[in-house]
């Protein structure tokens, strides 16, 4: 069953309803819906539609605030009783935690890559040069920099038909030769086989910090859903996509930060990388770490890793604000 409802900003109590009525919200956009059905059908509940601020604007989402502009009105929606649980794209939660919330749990994360979606199956090496190439990452926009210098990159927001219409459009002003999307979203709207004509190792093309993944959210304290939604905790895939989100923290790294990190398990160990790019792709830092797996292993492999960088000279790169810059001064 699908409701839609307006977003909340006030709080009020909450009604006393039965433990299997769940309420989980969601954005409207296709992808959202998908990703928070796929949810709802493990642990059983309707979705109820929340539209942000970022489904709405045009403007770039630097200037709106960042990623976490998609995760404001769901918060709110939670925060005020409205919705029990909400699902997000992890990677569009800010790395600060929100009061009065928590993540309760990451299900089985889908694949980290990025794809290339290009018109006539051509690949990132194969494109023409002056090829026009739309992405509205900082990140991605570097690593094409760096890459292909000679491609022409196009700042581009919306949905992901609206972003592939644009590959080999027939419009001169619109036409792209190639969009770069996130495989794991691709592949939940059933167009991965179809739009993507090169997949991009993360050995070499770092993503962002937990990417593939999903985070349910719920308010603090005890919840009645507390033991169906833990079900779904994935815990290789919480401790990944923490261990990347941790560098960021870490970092204190924004939204306008080109970095990419990729976190994964081999044997009893789990190793992450980020690296660190100048934003128009001149230059790179790399650092990568590796320790066995215990408890605290996502929060230890994120403090090496991040340190090193600044240490090695992050801070000067790229806009972060290092923490430990007045520590040192």
């Amino acid at each position: 069953m699908l409701r839609e409802h307006p977003p909340r900003v006030q709080a009020r109590p909450r009604r006393d309803r039965a433990v299997s009525a769940l309420r989980i919200g969601t954005r409207a956009s296709a992808l959202a819906m998908t990703q928070a059905g796929t949810v709802a059908a493990q642990l059983g509940g309707e979705l109820v539609t929340i539209t942000s601020e970022g489904d709405t604007s045009t403007a770039s989402l630097a200037s709106l605030g960042g990623t976490g502009v998609f995760a404001k009105a769901l918060r709110d929606a939670l925060l005020a009783g409205e919705v029990d649980a909400v699902v997000h794209s992890y990677k569009d939660l800010p790395t600060v935690a929100e009061p009065g919330l928590r993540i309760a749990a990451v299900p089985r994360r889908a694949d980290v890559r990025d794809a290339l979606c290009a018109r006539d199956g051509l690949t990132l090496e194969t494109l023409p040069e002056g090829a026009r190439v739309g992405t509205g990452s900082p990140r991605r926009r570097a690593q094409l920099a760096a890459r292909r210098p000679d491609l022409v990159l196009v700042d581009i927001r919306g949905n992901v038909d609206t972003r592939l219409a644009r590959v080999g459009a027939d419009d001169p002003e619109r036409a792209l030769d190639a969009v770069v999307l996130a495989a794991a979203g691709l592949d939940r709207l059933g167009r991965l086989d179809e739009a993507a004509t090169e997949l991009l190792s993360p050995d070499s093309w770092p993503t962002a910090a937990a990417q593939g993944a999903l985070a349910v959210e719920v308010r603090a304290g005890e919840n009645p859903f507390d033991g169906r939604i833990r079900r779904i905790d994935h815990r290789a895939s919480r401790i990944t996509a923490e261990a990347e989100r941790g560098v960021l923290a870490r970092l204190e790294a924004g939204c306008a930060a080109p970095i990419g990190v990729h976190a994964f398990f081999e044997d009893d160990l789990v190793f992450l990388s980020a690296r660190v790019y100048a934003p128009d792709g001149s230059a790179q830092l790399t650092s990568s770490h590796a320790a066995a797996d215990d408890v605290d292993v996502a929060e230890e492999l994120a403090v090496r890793v991040a340190d090193e960088l600044l240490a090695l000279g992050a801070a000067d790169l790229a806009p972060l604000r290092d923490p430990g810059a007045e520590d040192r001064s």
